[in-house]
């Protein structure tokens, strides 16, 4: 359609231009860091006295997050500023946005987009600012009930059109968070919706988080980009933007890759180890057959000793 992602250029040059995302997170462009820290979330379990504010922005479905909420781990420190998700539809739930080894994931993503309050007093001054964003990117995939997702779902019913907002109690945003948050993906990004600035530090977290195929069904079916008196209601679909070329870049990984075999379900390590036994097993097997053909070898160099020697010293006696 003419809102659509390939017009996008058009009116945003930087929607065309360097150091876009999302990307496919493939191991040809993946380098181990050990350096790269552990987050830290400070402030990020709120009271549900504390109110965050749910809203239909006719693109995603985005909840406000609160002052003080900051990570620790970069250069500088990240506030908060606001969360949203991207998903596909009900026929074709794989709705994420970044892919791993061409892999998507049913909702990608959670994102946590934080600003860098070192040097910008909003995340509006500093979105087209080198530094300026951090975005935390949850891969989502389908599986059991996520009770702290439902704090977000079980609201969309009152956002269902553009522009209607609901107070939603504090929790834990950290319990969206998957498990094992020391792995991740860092590279330098892109917003991945318009303008599309490249000033987005990038964490992808490793290890996907899951929620029930109701819930990602609710997700797919509760939101219209359109507002409640349109004539021509959108449902909210498919509002992931797809890979971007990622040429003569490289993403830092924060854990040791052990890259698994498509189909097999073995890690190259296994495979590894496998294949060196064999080798090991066939040099054993040389070494015993040379070693069986030496000897019997010289028990024929032996036994002609035998043969001779008694031939010869009854000759000897015959003779005499």
């Amino acid at each position: 359609g003419p809102d659509g992602e390939d017009s996008w250029s058009s009116k945003y040059p930087s929607c065309g231009g360097l150091l876009q995302s999302p990307i496919d997170l493939h191991s040809d462009i993946l380098q181990y860091d050990a350096s790269l820290p552990p987050l830290e979330f400070q402030g990020y379990n709120v009271s549900a006295n504390q109110k965050f504010l749910l809203t239909n922005n006719g693109h995603s479905v985005k909840l406000n997050l609160l002052p003080g909420m900051h990570i620790q781990g970069l250069p500088s420190r990240y506030s908060a500023t606001q969360l949203h998700l991207h998903w596909g539809n009900p026929t074709n739930p794989l709705g994420s946005e970044h892919t791993v080894g061409g892999r998507h994931f049913a909702a990608e993503q959670l994102h946590i987009v934080h600003y860098n309050s070192d040097l910008y007093p909003n995340a509006s001054a500093a979105s087209d600012q080198s530094e300026g964003l951090a975005v935390l990117a949850v891969l989502i995939e389908m599986g059991s009930f996520h009770p702290s997702y439902d704090k977000i779902f079980s609201h969309l019913q009152h956002v269902k059109y553009k522009g209607q907002e609901v107070s939603v109690p504090g929790f834990n945003i950290e319990e969206l968070l998957p498990e094992r948050l020391a792995e991740y993906y860092r590279y330098k990004g892109s917003l991945t919706t318009p303008p599309c600035y490249p000033t987005v530090t990038w964490t992808v977290f490793r290890n996907p988080v899951q929620i029930s195929q109701e819930q990602l069904m609710a997700l797919e079916t509760a939101l219209y980009c359109t507002g409640l008196d349109d004539p021509s209601p959108r449902e909210m679909i498919d509002n992931f933007r797809h890979v971007q070329k990622f040429d003569e870049r490289l993403v830092y990984i924060s854990f040791q890759q052990v890259e698994i075999l498509t189909g097999t379900g073995l890690s190259l390590g296994i495979i590894l180890s496998v294949a060196l036994a064999g080798v090991l097993g066939i040099c054993v097997i040389l070494a015993v057959s040379i070693w069986l053909f030496r000897r019997k070898k010289s028990k024929k160099g032996d036994n002609k000793g035998v043969i001779y020697k008694p031939a010869i010293k009854k000759e000897t006696e015959v003779h005499a």
